[in-house]
């Protein structure tokens, strides 16, 4: 039997990716609908910005502490009570919206207590997949669960597009994709409540008695002694500094100045780069993992894509060359992105999970923040030399990682990948 095939054999392992599919299509609808309700509110770029930060802080915040609860409580646990809160607030939203009564104020609190539940929810949803499969299964599971999300991510942007556009004299159908956002959430709610399985249902062994700060410490301790969950940690970081701030304040600015698509075309490059990182998901199920110069040679190649891409985003007023560029950098995207984090989940200790997958989301949404505010004030003046700026700044960190070799410590994610299970220490040999 093949590893997808064993995987969704599983009952746990279908109502996860169930659940999580479908609440990642309601996020879709909220990634549209919140920049353009902004948008359509204020018709400030520096507000797009500031709402996004507000509820990308919260989240790069209590990353460490969600990782912490999780190795405490359980991921399944963890999502559930997370997945009922999100919908609540969701729900609020979009009754305010579709009654005519939402305002600034009211966008200002959602975000930030979405982006408050997240810092728990996230760490909980990328610790949850070794908890179900065997470790032999782990990057088939990661690339289905992962993939679902993606396939939503392609679909639901260009629904959601669509919806809004639908009512282009009201903010009627951004209140429709914020309802269809909260039932998600529930009924990801529902599909956790009904798993069995015992590792999701009970207290992670030998956390209980430590505090949590005592947790976050040991889980930073674990990564700062290897070199090359260093080295990842920081390519993550700055990947979410310099290309995903400027992406996500950036394009929908885009969209609604450059572009005669307006709500359609945000969605549609929105649905390229998901789309692109579907197809890099089921490469890496597909293919051998890379090692050695290969791999060096693929992130090289990925960090140059990314400063031409912003570089393209910068000047071009074309939504389908916009579209194709986003395309192929979302292949590379998610194909090194699959490889990294099954290596990285392999050699975690399953009781350190919650805590390491917290600190990997942090390196990547703590400086996300700090982008896109630095994104919307940049894009009050001018949008292109924004995108620009950061092409050219991420090109500079390409090449500094290539002069400098620190490259080369990633080699050993991928062969301690490969090692026998139960000996986590072998990542940083």
């Amino acid at each position: 039997m093949s590893a997808i095939g064993k995987i969704f054999g599983l009952g746990d392992f279908r109502r996860l990716f169930a659940g999580t599919t479908t609440s990642q299509l309601g996020d879709q609808f909220a990634l549209i609908a919140t920049p353009w309700l902004v948008l359509q509110l204020t018709g400030d770029p520096l507000a797009v910005g500031l709402v996004l930060a507000l509820e990308g802080a919260p989240r790069a915040v209590f990353m460490l502490v969600g990782g912490a609860v999780t190795d405490r409580f359980s991921p399944r646990m963890t999502m559930l009570l997370t997945d009922l809160i999100r919908f609540g607030l969701a729900l609020l939203l979009a009754i305010a919206i579709l009654t005519g009564h939402v305002g600034m104020g009211m966008v200002y609190l959602f975000s930030l207590g979405i982006g408050l539940v997240a810092g728990f929810a996230v760490p909980a949803g990328n610790a949850i997949v070794p908890m179900i499969v065997e470790e032999a299964d782990l990057q088939a599971g990661n690339a289905a669960v992962m993939g679902g999300g993606q396939i939503m991510g392609f679909a639901g942007p260009v629904i959601a597009g669509l919806l809004i556009g639908a009512y282009t004299d009201s903010l009627t159908g951004v209140g429709f994709a914020f309802l269809i956002d909260a039932l998600t959430f529930a009924f990801s709610a529902l599909m956790l409540w009904r798993m069995q399985h015992g590792n999701l249902s009970m207290r992670t062994a030998g956390t209980a008695d430590r505090n949590l700060l005592a947790s976050i410490g040991e889980g930073l301790a674990f990564v700062w002694q290897s070199p090359a969950m260093r080295i990842t940690f920081f390519i993550i970081a700055a990947i979410n500094l310099l290309f995903v701030g400027p992406m996500m304040v950036g394009i929908p600015i885009l969209a609604d100045t450059r572009l005669p698509e307006g709500a359609s075309a945000f969605g549609l490059i929105m649905s390229a780069f998901a789309g692109g990182n579907l197809v890099g998901y089921v490469l890496a199920a597909a293919l051998p993992q890379p090692r050695g110069q290969l791999l060096q040679a693929i992130l090289i190649v990925q960090l140059t894509a990314f400063s031409a891409a912003l570089a393209v985003l910068g000047l071009s007023d074309s939504l389908w060359i916009d579209f194709s560029v986003m395309l192929i950098l979302g292949g590379g995207t998610g194909y090194v992105t699959i490889v990294l984090i099954s290596a990285i989940q392999a050699n975690t200790p399953k009781d350190m999970l919650g805590r390491i997958m917290g600190l990997l989301m942090f390196s990547s949404s703590g400086v996300i923040p700090v982008s896109q505010a630095i994104a919307g004030a940049l894009s009050r003046t001018d949008v292109g030399l924004m995108f620009l700026s950061a092409s050219a700044l991420m090109l500079l960190f390409a090449g500094s990682a290539i002069a400098s070799g620190s490259l080369s410590a990633i080699n050993h994610t991928i062969s301690a990948a490969s090692e026998p299970a139960g000996h986590p220490q072998s990542f940083s040999e």
